[in-house]
C-alpha cells in the first residue's frame, strides 16, 4: 500500500470518526464530561500533594533548624486543655548550646490562647512562646525590647516585658496595629485582666504553623499557661555548627534525652507527614475511582455506540473498509472524545485550583497550597488520551466482530 492511499484512508478514518462523536451529541457530552471529570480530580489531588510537600518543605527551610527534640506526645491536662510533653526546656537547651557541634539550641512552646481588643469579643488562637528577640522576626516594628526577661536564670521572678507579636490575620481581625494593646489569657475570664502591647507583627509562626498565631517571650506564655514549674515546651530546635553533620549530631543528642525523640528537620517532616497517611492515600484512592469511573463510561458508551451502528458499520465492511479501518474508525471516535475531555479537563485546573488556593488561605493560612507545574498538565493530558484511547481499544475489538455483512439482514 502506497504512502498516498494510507493517507487517503487514515483522512476517511478521521473523517467517519469526528461525524460520528458530532451525531452522537449527547452521549459525546456526557463522555467528554466524564473524562474532563476524571483529569480535573488527577490534575488537583496531584497539585494538593505537590503543594503540600513543597510548602511543608519550604517551612522547614525557613525554620532554619536543623536538629527537633520532640516528646512522643502531647497529654492532656485536667482541665482538658493541652500540655507540652518537654520539661525542664530552658535546661536542656542551655546543656545543648555547650556543646562544639551546636551553635544554638531554642525552646517554643505551642498553647491556645484567648485574644482580642475588647474582653467580650476574644478569639481562640495558637500562642507561640520564644526564649529571645532572635526568634521573632517582624514584618513590622522593632519587637521584644528585653527578650526572655521574666525567666530570671529559672526562678521565674524578672519582670513580664506584656509585649507580643501578632501574625497579619491576627492585625486584620481585630484592626490593631504596632502600639495598640491586646487581651490575652488561656481563658476568656483571664484574658479580660491581661493586656499586651503589639510591638510587632510577623507571618514567620502563622506561615509554619498554617493557623493564626501570636508570639510572646516563654517565659510569660508559661506563667500565663500555668507550666513555669515544669518549665514545659514543645519542641527544643537546634542549629548546628556549620562544620558540623547534622545527622550524627542528631544521634548524639538522641543517646543523651532517651526519653525525647531527636529528628532532622528532614526526618521531622517526614515525621509530620506520615501523619497524613490517611488523607494522602483517601486523596490517590479518589484518583483510581475518577480514573476507572471515566475509563468504563468511555469504554461502555463507545461499545454501545458501536452495537447501535452494527448496520452501518456491516456496510462499511460491505462496500471493502477491513476490519482494522472499520476499528479504527471507533478508536478514532475515542481518541477525539479523549482529547475534547482532557482539553476542557485542563481548561478547568488552574480555576478551580485557584478557587481552593483562596479557600486554603482563608482557612489553613497557606498561600498557594495546590501548585500546578506544567508537568501536571502533561499527565492530565496522557491520562485523558489514555482513557480515550483504552477505551476506543475495547470497542474498536467489538466493533469488528459487529462488522459482519450477515448484520444487514439482522
Amino acid at each position: 500500500m502506497t504512502v498516498g492511499r494510507r493517507l487517503t484512508k487514515g483522512r476517511a478514518v478521521a473523517g467517519l470518526a469526528v461525524s460520528q462523536v458530532r451525531h452522537e451529541r449527547g452521549r459525546t457530552i456526557l463522555v467528554v464530561l466524564a473524562i474532563a471529570l476524571a483529569v480535573l480530580a488527577v490534575t488537583l489531588l496531584a497539585s494538593l500533594g505537590l503543594g503540600v510537600l513543597q510548602t511543608g518543605e519550604e517551612r522547614f527551610d525557613r525554620a532554619g533548624q536543623d536538629v527537633w527534640i520532640s516528646g512522643e506526645a502531647v497529654e492532656l491536662t485536667a482541665t482538658g486543655g493541652l500540655e507540652n510533653p518537654i520539661t525542664d526546656s530552658h535546661r536542656i537547651a542551655g546543656d545543648l548550646e555547650r556543646r562544639d557541634d551546636v551553635e544554638s539550641a531554642s525552646p517554643l512552646a505551642f498553647h491556645a490562647i484567648y485574644v482580642g481588643t475588647e474582653p467580650d469579643d476574644l478569639e481562640l488562637v495558637t500562642g507561640v512562646g520564644v526564649p529571645g528577640t532572635q526568634d521573632a522576626r517582624t514584618d513590622t516594628g522593632d519587637g521584644f525590647s528585653a527578650g526572655d526577661a521574666h525567666y530570671a536564670d529559672g526562678s521565674y521572678d524578672g519582670p513580664m516585658s506584656r509585649e507580643i507579636v501578632i501574625d497579619p490575620q491576627t492585625a486584620e481581625t481585630f484592626d490593631v496595629a504596632v502600639g495598640d494593646e491586646i487581651h490575652v489569657g488561656t481563658s476568656r475570664e483571664t484574658a479580660a485582666e491581661r493586656e499586651f502591647e503589639v510591638v510587632g507583627i510577623s507571618s514567620t509562626y502563622s506561615s509554619f504553623l498554617g493557623t493564626s498565631t501570636v508570639t510572646m517571650p516563654l517565659s510569660e506564655l508559661q506563667e500565663l499557661t500555668g507550666t513555669t514549674g515544669s518549665d514545659r515546651a514543645t519542641f527544643v530546635t537546634v542549629t548546628t555548627a556549620d562544620d558540623a553533620d547534622r545527622g550524627a549530631v542528631s544521634d548524639d543528642i538522641q543517646r543523651s534525652y532517651p526519653e525525647y525523640d531527636v529528628r532532622t528537620s528532614d526526618e521531622q517532616f517526614e515525621s509530620m507527614l506520615s501523619e497524613y497517611l490517611l488523607v494522602l492515600a483517601s486523596g490517590a484512592t479518589l484518583v483510581v475511582l475518577a480514573l476507572v469511573a471515566g475509563i468504563a463510561l468511555t469504554t461502555n458508551t463507545l461499545v454501545l455506540v458501536a452495537v447501535q451502528q452494527r448496520e452501518e458499520l456491516a456496510a462499511l465492511r460491505a462496500l471493502g473498509l477491513s476490519r482494522g479501518l472499520i476499528a479504527g474508525v471507533v478508536g478514532g471516535q475515542g481518541f477525539a472524545l479523549g482529547a475534547l475531555g482532557g482539553l476542557l479537563g485542563l481548561l478547568a485546573t488552574p480555576v478551580c485550583a485557584f478557587g481552593l488556593n483562596q479557600v486554603a488561605v482563608r482557612f489553613v493560612g497557606f498561600e498557594t497550597l495546590l501548585r500546578t507545574p506544567p508537568s501536571i498538565y502533561a499527565a492530565g493530558l496522557a491520562i485523558a488520551i489514555g482513557i480515550g484511547t483504552l477505551g476506543a481499544l475495547v470497542a474498536g475489538w467489538r466493533a469488528a466482530r459487529y462488522a459482519r455483512v450477515d448484520a444487514l439482514h439482522a
